[in-house]
């Protein structure tokens, strides 16, 4: 079981899977992330086993071949280039993956109970939200939430922020059972905009309660990876000059399928300032028709 919460580029790579978190390396009960690499040309065969799986293009395209059926997947650059199409895979399955250009395709996942229908899910279907104001202000792909794709338990957003801009602000947490919380284990998976001489940094928070104590102040940097099990989450800080991005991957007990959160006390009131101010102008830095689309 591991107990570390901030895992660096490449520190769990189980090749081709550069970043391999399960429920069980985790400590906790549900939700997992693989990143696979495909070279051009190549495949990889995957088994979903217990969880249900989404095929996520980071950057590039791929075809899923799953028994007798085969979904193209368009794919994308990078993260920052579009919104993609995906591919929900069920439990139980056993799929193909080939890409003719190559790529990192990112396969978040859940423990389930009900097997659902393999599908295709469309780019254009994928509900854009700008969500904050000011310099709070964010781009959230909806990929696989309650009310936008159909899952058992899994809970998949992407989210972008333009550079200088906090997100997963104020603070919030779900890690209780409530009529204003849902309890889910959370997985951020990063990646942060090349600057002219290299590689850019973000920063990402989480603390705990007194009941709870957790404690987490890191740079996150391309492929990092940060576990929040329980306790108040962000912000997350994207530094000037590098726009972020974060997948974020959900998944708890409940019997309901839901995304309730809780903002820390000190913090919400912040929510209130956005009424006067402006969206970032920047935003949507993308859509499904690509980079700088206001469509």
């Amino acid at each position: 079981m591991s107990t570390e919460h901030h895992l660096s580029a490449l520190s769990t790579a189980q090749p081709p899977f550069r970043t391999v978190v399960t429920p069980d390396t985790a400590g906790w009960g549900f939700s997992g992330l693989r990143v696979l690499e495909l070279q051009p040309g190549h495949s990889a065969e995957i088994t979903t086993g217990d969880s249900e799986t989404l095929v996520l293009p980071l950057e590039g395209g791929c075809t899923v071949a799953l028994d007798s059926v085969v979904f193209e997947v368009e794919g994308r650059e990078n993260v920052f280039s579009r919104v993609s199409d995906f591919v929900y895979l069920p439990r139980g399955a056993r799929a193909t993956i080939t890409s003719e250009s190559g790529g990192r395709f990112a396969l978040p996942a859940s423990r389930c109970d009900r097997a659902l229908p393999a599908r295709h899910g469309r780019a254009e279907d994928v509900p854009v939200e700008l969500r904050g104001a000011g310099q709070s202000s964010r781009q959230v792909n909806n990929l696989c939430l309650p009310g936008t794709f159909a899952a058992d338990r899994l809970l998949v957003c992407e989210v972008l922020t333009p550079a200088a801009n906090w997100s997963s602000y104020p603070p919030h947490k779900h890690d209780e059972a409530s009529a204003t919380e849902a309890e889910l284990e959370e997985i951020y998976y990063f990646e942060v905009a090349d600057g002219p001489h290299g590689h850019g940094v973000g920063y990402h928070r989480v603390h705990g309660t007194p009941r709870r104590p957790i404690e987490v102040l890191a740079e996150v940097r391309s492929e990092d990876v940060v576990l929040v099990p329980h306790g108040w989450h962000g912000p997350s800080m994207a530094a000037p000059g590098y726009d972020l991005y974060y997948l974020n991957v959900m998944a708890g007990p409940g019997a309901e399928r839901a995304w309730r959160i809780s903002d820390h006390p000190n913090h919400a009131w912040v929510r209130d300032t956005w009424a006067a101010q402006p969206m970032d102008p920047r935003l949507p830095l993308c859509s499904a028709r690509g980079r700088g689309d206001r469509g």
